[in-house]
């Protein structure tokens, strides 16, 4: 019987873990399409690469804690030959902390967490001074903090390992990544039979899989699909303070404002300022807003931790969240209209974390075949036209 031939058009975390399950698990002949195969504007290779099971859905949870636990055993699932590769895992958790107007919100998202399994302790002022003595709570009503347990699980990872260490182990299982633009599609009736890239190459399959994160809804659009995700342009600021912060986890601030112990450093980064001063549909991965550093992060540090008064920025670099407009949420399966075209993008900020999640389960959806990941359906894109949203609360 001859191989599956699945054709995926976009190579970073989501197309290469898609790429991966399906080589690896599924014997499937799968030929990835990459137009910007160094990635220097891939969400995958700028991503501040974090893990967390604080979401509002159940099944942005279920797919982070697969996630995390494919993530603990990736020497052993991504070994090839006697490389094992290394993403420099760490686990303290995440910290959300609410103000009296966001604490009840906070609660809600909690008695989710946990009702799907999810190891997250709810805290209040006395017990958050109690344990981070570093943190300014005056002015908080609680926090929740997730706790790493055989089951459960926060923290950060390197992405751009991750990424790699797909792309190796799909090409050790015979998948092929070609440097191409896909420009179109060759279809009968309700099947998508090839892609076509810039040079006039027909890459012909099977399934066809849309992968391509930011810029996936201009592919989708040439199959008469219109996917709401945009790309979304995130500062990541890199700063030194002399404050001590023992036992840090990645915080996030009711301002907005996040931060994480990186190295002898830190990371921080918040949403962009509104309006933000440039182009608000794509503005360019160069252009790093400083301003937000200088007048809304830096005071908000400080007074949440007053030792980061003395602080220095170090450096900045920027990336794209493909956001989902519609919900905030991932769109993963089948796309409206087509029998054998999918798509894996519009995570809004979550998909290098659930990039092995959605990989394993949509891999074995295209094979028809079982697999142990969480089931993709409340992702479905076709929630967007039965307009049933599947709104995703705590977004970073």
């Amino acid at each position: 019987m001859a191989a599956l031939q699945v054709v995926i058009v976009g190579g970073g975390v989501m197309g290469a873990a898609t790429a991966c399950f399906l080589a690896r698990d599924h014997g499937a002949a799968v030929t990835v399409l990459e137009r910007d195969p160094r990635y220097t504007r891939a969400s995958s290779a700028l991503s501040a690469s974090s893990i967390r099971v604080q979401f509002s859905s159940p099944v942005n949870i279920a797919l982070s804690r697969w996630s995390l636990r494919f993530l603990r055993r990736i020497g052993d699932e991504l070994a090839v030959g006697s490389e094992r590769p290394q993403i420099g895992l760490v686990e303290p958790g995440y910290l959300t902390l609410a103000s009296a107007e966001g604490a009840a919100a906070l609660r809600a998202n909690h008695a989710v967490q946990r009702a799907h399994g999810a190891e997250v302790a709810l805290l209040d002022a006395a017990a958050l001074r109690a344990r981070f003595g570093w943190l300014h709570c005056d002015d908080l009503a609680a926090g929740a903090l997730g706790l790493s347990t055989a089951g459960s699980g926060e923290g950060w990872f390197d992405g751009p390992a991750l990424a790699q260490a797909l792309r190796r182990k799909a090409i050790a299982c015979g998948a092929r990544f070609v440097a191409a633009e896909a420009v179109g599609f060759d279809r009968t009736a309700d099947r998508v039979v090839a892609a076509v890239t810039a040079d006039g190459t027909r890459h012909r399959g099977d399934a066809l899989v849309i992968a391509a994160g930011a810029w996936s809804a201009p592919l989708a659009a040439r199959l008469g699909v219109d996917l709401p995700v945009r790309a979304r342009k995130r500062d990541v600021f890199v700063f030194d303070s002399p404050a001590r912060l023992p036992d840090c986890p990645l915080v996030v601030d009711p301002s907005g404002l996040w931060w994480r112990p990186e190295g002898r450093g830190f990371l921080c980064g918040a949403p962009p300022r509104q309006p933000w001063p440039g182009d608000p549909d794509e503005p360019p991965l160069e252009a790093i807003d400083h301003g937000l550093f200088d007048e809304v992060l830096w005071p908000a540090l400080a007074q949440r931790v007053p030792g980061f008064a003395a602080l220095r920025l170090r450096a900045a670099w920027a990336g794209y969240y493909e956001m989902n407009l519609y919900d905030r949420n991932g769109l993963a399966g089948t796309l409206p209209g087509w029998t054998n075209a999918y798509t894996a993008c519009g995570f809004s900020g979550h998909g290098m974390q659930q990039a092995p999640a959605v990989g394993c389960a949509l891999a074995a959806g295209i094979a028809g075949a079982d697999c142990d990941a969480p089931d993709l359906a409340p992702l479905a894109p076709a929630r967007i036209a039965r307009g049933q949203p599947l709104v995703e609360r705590n977004v970073i």
